[in-house]
Formats: structure tokens, sequence, C-alpha cells
């Protein structure tokens, strides 16, 4: 594999971006040629296992080095598939700082079964099953990928997965280089119940570094709470940058996602039901960077009211967020 092409399958481009010889070749000057001479990858696969049959949280794969996970799939057919816990243990950790239901974690709310899509970086294409994750996962000695399955499932379930990995090479995420010590931290609030206008927190991380996904669930017994606007409190202060002005177009949707369902390379909307008023989305932050220095507070409120003006009239509404974060 040539130098360009090897670029190119590091995905190192923006998302949506083509490759132009200008920008393939300053990509080959950031990814040194000689860093390529150590690198190395490392693959755990798994076909019709019955990991769980000895304990509930199964071993999947771990990996000795320094380097960074670079895939995930996991495939299989039991009931609340898209709630099968998986956890990554980084460098020795006890308790694992990336935790997540598999669903979430690629921005999937209330188990939504439709497929086949994808990004980049995520997406399914099967039923019940087939979900993949592109999140780029580092580690300075060693990881550890561990599979719990929902409540209720037989642990003599058989399991199918493929877990990728690089060591020896720079982190890079869309077109950044990130620092050597970054790492990437899952944040999570999970069945919050929010009274009408108030602000809630999604994350509250001390020091500096970056957001590269959010993903929400959220229903209600209206949708009036969409009206409600994400913020972030950088460095401490008081006063958020406003980072949308409702909280379906921060998904890069508009009236309510009046259109109904959509995948896109930046953002998506991955459920919407009227029975319960009831939407989950995701939003990767690679294109559009949100760095933070000194600390960050990623807040959204439950409904909006300009001055002493609601818009619409918001109840009390239950949200789940995902916040994952690249952290140095």
């Amino acid at each position: 594999m040539n130098r360009r092409s090897f670029v190119r399958s590091l995905g190192a481009l923006p998302l949506g971006v083509g490759t132009s010889t200008t920008a393939a070749a300053e990509l080959e000057v950031r990814i040194k040629p000689e860093s390529l001479i150590t690198a190395t990858t490392f693959t755990a696969v798994g076909k019709e296992e019955q990991p769980f049959l000895d304990r509930a949280e199964a071993d999947l794969a771990s990996q000795t080095g320094a380097g960074y996970l670079d895939h995930m799939w996991f495939g299989g057919d039991f009931a609340n598939y898209l709630k099968l816990r998986i956890r990554l243990y980084i460098d020795h950790e006890h308790t694992s700082s990336i935790d997540m239901e598999i669903g979430m974690g690629a921005g999937i709310g209330y188990e939504d079964a439709t497929a086949p899509w994808g990004t980049a970086f995520s997406g399914v294409t099967g039923s019940p099953s087939g979900i993949f994750l592109n999140y780029r996962i580092p580690f300075r000695s060693h990881i550890r990928i561990t599979a719990e399955l929902p409540s209720g499932v037989a642990r003599t379930t058989v399991f199918w997965w493929i877990l990728r990995g690089v060591l020896n090479l720079p982190l890079q995420v869309g077109d950044m280089c990130l620092p050597g010590a970054s790492r990437l931290r899952l944040h999570r609030i999970e069945d919050l119940r929010v009274e009408p206008l108030d602000e809630f927190s999604l994350c509250s991380i001390e020091g500096s570094g970056m957001i590269f996904q959010v993903a929400m669930a959220a229903k209600s017994a209206n949708y009036h709470y969409i009206e409600g606007q994400m913020r972030a409190y950088i460095g401490g202060v008081h006063e958020p940058q406003m980072l949308s002005s409702g909280l379906e177009d921060y998904f890069l949707g508009t009236y309510g996602f009046n259109r109904g369902l959509y995948h896109l390379p930046q953002a998506g909307c991955t459920h919407r039901v009227d029975s319960d008023n009831s939407f989950s989305g995701y939003r990767f932050h690679v294109i559009d960077p949100i760095f933070f220095k000194n600390g960050l507070r990623l807040a959204c409120r439950c409904g909006e009211k300009r001055g002493s003006k609601p818009f619409g009239v918001p109840v009390t509404t239950t949200f789940t967020a995902y916040v994952w974060t690249y952290e140095w």
C-alpha cells in the first residue's frame, strides 16, 4: 500500500471532504513516513463463541503496548441487543472509563431497529445486530475490552465480534493530530427527569480537550422540550457559548425533525416516534471541533424561553445523553 492510500485508509480527512492532491500531501507530512516503520495492527475475532458461560462480563480482547483501538463490530441474535454493554479498561484501570450500551454508543435510542445506515464512525447494518464503531480509543500501556449481555438473556447465547487497532502510531482524528497524552472518555447521564425550562448538565470536565461526539435520547408528553438550546461553559465562565438555536438543529435537523430519520456524516436523527414524543440522535464534532481549556460544562435546557416568554409549553422530560471527549 502506498503512502497516500495509507493516509486515506486511516480516515484522516474530515467527513464529507474529498481528497485533493494538496490535502493528501499535507497529511503525508503530518503522518511522517518514519512513524510507519514501527506501526503494527492487532485484531481479535470471535466467531459463534459462547464467551459468557464462565462469567457475566466476558473478556473479548486485551492488548499490551501503546496505540489505539479503531474498530469494533458486534453480531448476534438475542433480545434487547442494543442494550449489550461494552466496557473498555484503559491502562489497567479498575473501573472502565468507557462503559456503554452499544445502541447509545452509536447514537441509537429506544432500541430503534432502523437499518442499514452508517457514517465513517458508526452505524448498524443488519437486524438485530451488525453494530460498528470506528472511534479511536488511545491507550499508553494496555487495553481490555469486555461485554455483558442484557438482563434476562441466557449466558449460553452465541456471539460474534471483531476488534482492531494500531500500535506505535500517533493519534490523529479527522485532520487533527492530538497530544500524546490524549484519552477518549465517555460521560453519561441516563433517564434523567428534567422539569420544564430547567437547565441540566450533560457533563462537567476539568482540564483541556475537545468534544468528539454527543448522542442524546429524550421523551416527554409533548415535543416542546426540543426548543432547548445546547450550551458550552468553557473555562469556568458563567455565560455560555450557545451551540444551537434549538435541540433538533444541534443535530442538524429542523422543525422538530419533521422529515423523519436521517443518517448523515456529521449528524443524524436515529429515532422519532410521535406516540411518546421521543427522539434520539448523534452529532460528531470533527469537522467543527469544540475545544476547551480549564474545564467544560456541556448543558442543555428542557425547553427554552427568551426573557419571560417560553417557546411552547414544555413539560417534565426524560433525557439520556452520551458525551465523548478527548481529554489531555
